[in-house]
């Protein structure tokens, strides 16, 4: 790709495409390849100009160097991903705001009075209207004072005034429309599947494949524990499917034969065979977006009490109007009042600040699933994290694998990667990707898999009971036994690792050293949350109480818990909350999601369990513990910029009211002042609340 860097400081360039005009699908085709580079921190594309913004680390010839190689063709894009990326409607915005004030203007300048009477008189018919409706419901909100300044502003014979005012209403209707579809497009892109294989039954056996190489009419096995990929009719299998994801219920429903199940929704319990029956990317995409617009899951406790406070306040504006003329018998002053009102501007810049804030955080590579999230993030004082893939790295490796009934080590590593394959979490990965590396390649050699959350896998191979897992499930629950002469072995398996047993016909047949390192910024993060308000940060772990008083004393817990169940992590969550602590749970695995919907804000490692992130309020990147942190400080910035609104609106408005009775300023001034004002700091609240 040819291009030139129109300007650059240090870590950041912007260039210039030199191709023909870019069009919406190539823009979201580069941002998409440079999101992927681990050297670009930030990147913004515009496809007006063909210009690209990117931010980077480390040597600026590698970023040149990426750019030269770049081809359009060459980048593979998820599906639904250009579909739905918000640039046609960005345009579409745009060019309806330009319009909108072309129009204004030009009708000013060109139409003779006459004629402007007649299109003001017809365009307030619509806010009269509505005023009117809502008044027949016993209400008195915000359409009725609009419907009232403009209709008392056309009585008066004051049509430029009414103008003004349904201009205004207007560019701020449209503002509103536009950051609010925008916020909600963004959040459902990111909620969006993006899953890369699957497992197709093929008759004979379980393959895995690219998604996109499945066709309708294929079947598709899901495991239980991850998301089904696509729509389709089961034709095999019984499960419990939590479909919070399209239907905001939380309680699983049951599936089996001929029943319908949809692409996002989560196998809780069980196994299902499907026959795809869709898989376009974009019907999941118009679904999320229909349920966040018809649920409450976006507004917070600040947006709901704004729009209450403000439904409030506009019989108090009402009254006021009405007071003022009584007592003064002047209808310039009562108006002042009437075009003052606070309810407008905080039902624009609280939901702006919120569904601004969402979309912010995804610049961070976090996902958040609304506004009331943030707020609870923000107010939250105590933060519990599960050890392994979390506060450990999300990619631990196969260190050792000791071989107690005479097994090849690699043909154990071989087993053990063909029951862990079904089942990802970062232990099973680490499996997995070990026998790749070792060109251990398997066919299916065994029975249906069968996962016991928090224990293991146990299936049939050649009519002996395969298991993998812990030791308690393994030495406790199965009473597995140590083969004769190698308890000495097994004493002094290293301490350093943790440990997979593997176990054929109830007797121990290896054990998988898997090195779990902490992360290098574990101890850092722990330490500011710590000072950005945390005052409990706890560690849970179902791993020995050797290794998590080791990996706890690290990072500086405050309190650890070792060798814990599912269970038992769900209710510490429910009597921190009982004890009225607002609870932050992060975790990666199936066995964290009870926790994670038990919490205050359950916040998913993307890199873990498919359910997991599904069931988690909020999801972060698998790379850096620290965009924890700044998701703590994106909640508390919007916090206080929302206090912030909340004391402009009332102070300015109020300064207005004020000069309005005491006749220093026209109605048509006080009008102009508060909704530009309104205009201001609903833009305002569209800024990045980080820097």
């Amino acid at each position: 790709m040819k291009f030139k860097i129109l300007h650059e400081s240090k870590g950041r360039m912007r260039i210039h495409l030199i191709q023909k005009p870019m069009t919406f699908e190539q823009a979201d085709t580069l941002l998409f390849f440079l999101h992927g580079q681990k050297e670009v921190t930030y990147a913004k594309v515009y496809d007006r100009t063909g210009d690209a913004v990117i931010q980077y680390v480390g040597d600026r010839d590698v970023i040149i160097n990426l750019m030269q190689r770049f081809q359009y063709k060459n980048v593979s894009v998820p599906n639904g991903l250009i579909e739905n990326s918000g640039r046609a409607l960005n345009r579409q915005y745009q060019e309806k705001l330009i319009l909108r004030g072309i129009g204004y203007y030009a009708k000013k300048m060109f139409l003779p009075y006459p004629i402007r009477v007649c299109m003001n008189a017809v365009q307030a018919v619509r806010y009269i209207w509505k005023g009117m409706k809502v008044l027949a419901k016993g209400k008195i909100e915000v359409p009725v004072l609009d419907a009232t300044a403009i209709g008392v502003s056309i009585l008066r014979r004051d049509m430029n005034t009414a103008g003004s005012i349904m201009f205004l209403l207007g560019i701020g209707e449209l503002l509103e429309e536009w950051t609010h579809k925008k916020s909600v497009d963004d959040l459902a892109r990111v909620m969006s599947l993006n899953i890369s294989k699957v497992w197709l039954d093929t008759g004979d056996q379980q393959i895995l494949v690219p998604a996109s190489d499945i066709h309708v009419g294929d079947h598709v096995v899901v495991h239980m524990g991850n998301v089904i990929p696509f729509d389709g009719i089961v034709m095999h299998g019984e499960a419990m499917v939590n479909q919070a994801s399209l239907t905001g219920e939380a309680q699983p429903v049951r599936k089996k034969n001929e029943s319908y199940v949809y692409a996002g929704t989560v196998v809780e319990e069980g196994e299902l065979t499907i026959q795809v029956k869709e898989v376009g990317g974009s019907s999941r995409f118009e679904k999320i977006v229909t349920m966040i617009e018809e649920s409450e899951k976006l507004k917070s406790g600040a947006e709901s009490k704004a729009e209450h406070l403000a439904d409030k306040l506009v019989p108090y504006t009402l009254g006021g109007t009405v007071l003022t003329y009584l007592l003064t018998r002047n209808v310039t002053k009562a108006l002042s009042i009437l075009m003052v009102d606070f309810s407008c501007a905080l039902k624009l810049a609280m939901p702006i600040s919120v569904l601004s804030a969402i979309r912010e955080a995804s610049l961070y590579h976090v996902t958040v699933k609304g506004g009331k999230y943030l707020e609870a993030m923000a107010e939250a004082d105590t933060i519990v994290f599960d050890k392994t893939g979390t506060l450990t790295k999300a990619t631990p490796t196969v260190a050792e694998v000791v071989s107690f009934n005479g097994m090849e080590s690699d043909e154990l590593l071989r087993i053990a990667a063909c029951l862990e394959e079904h089942f990802p979490h970062s232990m099973a990965k680490a499996v997995v990707n070990a026998a790749k590396k070792k060109n251990l390649i398997h066919e299916e050699m065994h029975s249906k898999v069968e996962y016991i959350v928090a224990h293991g896998i146990a299936t049939t191979i050649q009519d002996k009971r395969v298991i993998i897992g812990s030791a308690h499930f393994v030495f406790e629950d199965e009473n597995c036994s140590i083969p004769d002469g190698m308890q000495n072995i097994f004493d002094k398996l290293p301490q350093e690792y943790s440990h997979l047993y593997l176990a054929i016909d109830h007797v121990l047949a290896g054990v998988i050293c898997i090195e779990d390192p902490l992360r290098p910024e574990a101890e850092t993060v722990v330490s500011t949350l710590k000072k950005s308000g945390f005052t409990k940060v706890v560690m849970m772990t179902g791993d020995s109480e050797r290794t998590a008083s080791v990996i706890a004393k690290k990072v500086g817990v405050d309190e650890y818990y070792s060798e814990v169940l599912p269970e038992d992590k769900a209710k510490f969550v429910e009597a921190e909350k009982k004890a009225g602590r607002k609870v932050v749970m992060i975790g990666d695995g199936i066995n964290d999601s009870p926790a994670l919907s038990a919490a205050d804000v359950g916040i998913a490692i993307s890199d873990g369990a498919e359910i997991a992130r599904e069931i988690a309020d909020i999801t972060v990147g698998s790379d850096d513990l620290f965009q924890i942190v700044t998701l703590k400080l994106l909640s508390d910035s919007m916090v206080k910029r929302i206090h912030s609104n909340y004391r402009f609106i009332v102070g300015f408005n109020t300064v207005l009211l004020l000069l309005g009775v005491g006749g220093m300023i026209q109605p048509t001034t006080s009008a102009l002042l508060h909704n530009t004002s309104t205009l201001v700091i609903g833009l305002k609240s569209m800024n990045n609340l980080l820097t």
